[in-house]
């Protein structure tokens, strides 16, 4: 049987928050599924985010197969072809925001988290970068499968304290990488065997940031694992908790799997590009934007965007001089 699986998002700008700088990315047709948490003032953050998020589904739309044949960006350890293009497309999504702020003064220090999943045979590429999370729904507990970068975390790591302490800490929110903030990046990466029924939740820190993984369990489990169902119940959880941050969930469901021999792989981290291979992943983003600038499907759809800003506008109008003509009549029959 092929690879199916079952997805479900939601995303929320919170209680408090003015704007919504997370990013929700569901890409069903490669079966790669991410949660981005921009940071930076002047919607910076809401922009580092897209771009992430943009970026990754280009490479898997568009430039897979280049990307995985170009000897000058091997990543020294030998990852199945969608883990591969994962910490690829996620070292070219750290350029491109990087390059981004360089660009323009009012983005400087923009950045974002990204959380990531890519799908194949009967396994899952888990990369990430920051403090958002992955996690599998078992069957008594929520389990992760990526550890924050983060400074509360390497507090716990290495002083041997507990969550529940170190959540007392002051600046427990302080994150130690993130894509965008520096010309290069470390990914961390593993490898996980799925088999059908299993459950993934990707999930933004204004979820995890105010719930502990116990607490997320018990939402699941009453949502009887119904991913729709669970993806609404914490973001309510989150708002019911103040909603101070954004909040976004992502929920799969595996279906069915082809079987591979691969086993399980721990978490590699991926050491940061030296210079020669920065200016490799430079021309690959110039030749990504050509394609992006002269693509005939970028072209289409912004006609359309703009068909539809003119079809809202005509609504508008049409609305407007029914509630005058409405208006008028009752002045009329009143007189």
């Amino acid at each position: 049987m092929p690879l199916k699986v079952k997805v479900a998002g939601k995303t929320d700008k919170g209680l408090v928050r003015t704007g919504n700088e997370d990013y929700l990315h569901l890409d069903e047709e490669n079966n790669v599924y991410a949660v981005c948490d921009g940071m930076g003032g002047h919607q910076a953050g809401e922009i580092a985010s897209m771009l992430a998020a943009d970026t990754i589904q280009t490479v898997f739309s568009h430039f897979n197969k280049p990307l995985l044949d170009d000897p000058k960006l091997d990543l020294g350890k030998p990852l199945p072809a969608s883990g591969e293009l994962l910490v690829k497309a996620i070292r070219l999504a750290n350029r491109a925001v990087y390059n981004a702020a360089l660009e323009d003064p009012s983005r400087a220090g923009m950045g974002t988290t990204v959380v990531a999943l890519a799908f194949e045979s009967d396994f899952i590429s888990v990369a990430h970068v920051g403090d958002s999370r992955a996690y599998c729904l078992d069957e008594k507990a929520l389990l992760p499968l990526t550890k924050d970068h983060s400074w509360i975390q390497e507090i716990q790591d290495s002083e041997n304290i507990s969550q529940n302490e170190a959540s007392s800490f002051v600046g427990k929110n302080v994150i130690t990488r993130a894509l965008g903030v520096r010309h290069n990046v470390e990914v961390d990466y593993r490898l996980v065997k799925i088999k059908p029924g299993d459950i993934f939740i990707l999930c933004s820190d204004g979820l995890c940031g105010y719930a502990d993984d116990e607490e997320i369990f018990e939402v699941a489990e009453k949502a009887g694992r119904d991913i729709e169902k669970i993806t609404e119940l914490l973001v309510q959880m989150a708002n019911n908790r103040g909603g101070q941050d954004n909040v976004t969930i992502i929920a799969i469901e595996v279906v069915d799997v082809f079987k591979s021999p691969l086993p399980d792989v721990d978490v590699y981290t991926l050491p940061a590009e030296n210079e020669e291979l920065l200016r490799v992943e430079d021309d690959w983003l110039a030749r990504m934007k050509t394609f992006k600038d002269n693509h005939p499907e970028k072209k289409k759809k912004g006609a359309k965007e703009k068909e539809n800003g003119g079809s809202k506008l005509t609504l508008w109008l049409i609305f407007i001089v029914f509630i005058i003509i409405a208006a008028l009549i009752i002045y009329f029959t009143r007189k």
